[in-house]
């Protein structure tokens, strides 16, 4: 298996994806000697690797346990119900780990006719959330989720369960309640930890505790470049375990890869994929903004064309400030893609493809997201995009789901022994002349 370390230099760029700074930090730290830039044929900025196993998360990729997590198995088929499924990025990484789909809910058409092509034995409840009683479902294993971030009214409010209806949220919340899983996860965008000034987490928080669950560990955000997915992605993860089950549960977060997939590890066969990515449908530039971005250099954005063509393109945000740095942006092949949204020709956040001049395909959007190339996108071409963009990565997915897998797996183990434990030290009311082997040794595992 090849990992970065089989390389000896890294890009700037690429450092400051994994060491969380800006590139404005890497210059400061080279001019306090803290690294030492070498330059490449075409002045391309790198560093060795050897001057960077002091940072801690490149000492996490050199020692990383990601092939030992792969082998991850669950204990028993366990239960699980997915909220706001989407197009699936999360169901498929939760299947590949272990989790055992008993409903997906999805309100739009399109997305749940793309779960039904691809997984006609899943049950999918299609509706409004809202609308629906998941109380039939009470017992399941672990609930998953990333419910839409809306704000919450404050003012005299004490912050409880009440408070955030009219919220999708509350709608999670009131499944956690119906259902009372070992077991949830809720994911977000990274503006969730400071959507409102923090407040709307603080409600979420006290909701959950309210609910009767405790997080296993804080609202942490997972960047995708480290769990095998090329895109410089970030998704806010909350694990909450049952109050009566904390004392059993173990959770560590998954491993990092011990390389960073890019751009060309996506759309061409290699390490993630065995073949090139397959010929799909794709949007297209209008003629006047396909000779402006033909100027755009590999990697680039609208500061490398010529100022007169600046001016044209971006009109009156010429004169704005901020680096704007998604527009008229092509992509790089030796770099992980930026995070993808609902659409690659957005003006504000452009994902060019980085040597024909036009838009990202539907199955280039796909790769980049980790799915499989079987997965199919039913709807209109605008719907696939927005379904893929909307996804969880499946491979970011299937990191996470492993640890959610090896959490269960603990608490399995841990209420087992202390039943066994608890069952052997009772007063036997077995008669003494009663065989050993007719005992019962069976025990039930507790909600």
């Amino acid at each position: 298996m090849i990992s970065m370390f089989d390389y000896e230099l890294l890009d700037a760029e690429l450092l400051a994806d994994i060491v969380s700074v800006s590139k404005a930090t890497l210059l400061k730290w080279e001019k306090s000697g803290k690294l030492q830039p070498i330059f490449n044929a075409i002045g391309k900025k790198q560093y060795r690797l050897s001057q960077l196993s002091d940072f801690p998360e490149i000492k996490k990729m050199s020692a990383s346990n990601w092939a030992l997590e792969s082998q991850t198995a669950p204990h028993r088929p366990y239960s699980s119900i997915e909220l706001f499924a989407g197009a699936g990025g999360l169901a498929i990484g939760l299947e590949k780990a272990g989790c055992n789909a008993v409903a997906l809910n999805e309100l739009d058409k399109h997305a749940c006719n793309t779960l039904k092509i691809n997984r006609p034995n899943w049950n999918i409840i299609e509706g409004d959330i809202r609308t629906l009683d998941f109380t039939a479902f009470n017992g399941v294993d672990f609930v998953s989720g990333g419910f839409p971030c809306q704000a919450f009214s404050y003012a005299g409010q004490q912050l409880g369960f009440e408070d955030t209806r009219g919220t999708l949220f509350f709608e999670f919340a009131r499944v956690l309640k119906e259902t009372q899983p070992k077991v949830f996860m809720a994911e977000n965008v990274r503006g969730l930890l400071e959507h409102d000034g923090g407040k709307t987490l603080a409600v979420i928080l006290s909701v959950i505790a309210d609910l009767g669950y405790t997080l296993s560990v804080p609202p942490t955000v997972l960047k995708a470049i480290f769990y095998q997915v090329p895109q410089k992605r970030e998704r806010l993860i909350l694990i909450g375990v049952r109050n009566d089950l904390v004392k059993y549960a173990t959770f560590s977060w998954p491993a990092p890869y011990q390389r960073i997939f890019t751009l060309r590890d996506a759309l061409k066969a290699g390490a993630l994929y065995p073949d090139d990515v397959p010929v799909s449908v794709g949007q297209a530039y209008p003629k006047n903004k396909k000779v402006i971005l033909d100027y755009v250099p590999q990697g680039g954005y609208w500061r490398d064309l010529p100022d007169n063509l600046q001016r044209e393109y971006m009109q009156g945000s010429y004169f704005l400030t901020g680096g704007k740095t998604g527009m008229a942006r092509r992509l790089s092949w030796d770099a992980p893609s930026l995070t993808l949204t609902c659409s690659p020709a957005q003006k504000q956040t452009e994902r060019c493809h980085p040597e024909e001049t036009r838009p990202l395909t539907v199955r280039e959007y796909a790769r980049i997201q980790t799915f499989p190339d079987d997965w199919q996108f039913a709807g209109p071409i605008t719907s696939q995009y927005k379904q893929i963009g909307n996804a969880v990565p499946v491979n970011l997915a299937w990191a996470v789901g492993r640890s959610v897998i090896r959490l269960l797996n603990s608490i399995e183990e841990n209420l087992n022994q202390t039943l066994h434990f608890s069952t052997c030290n009772q007063p036997s009311t077995v008669p003494k002349s009663k065989p050993l082997k007719e005992q019962s040794t069976l025990f039930e595992f507790a909600d």
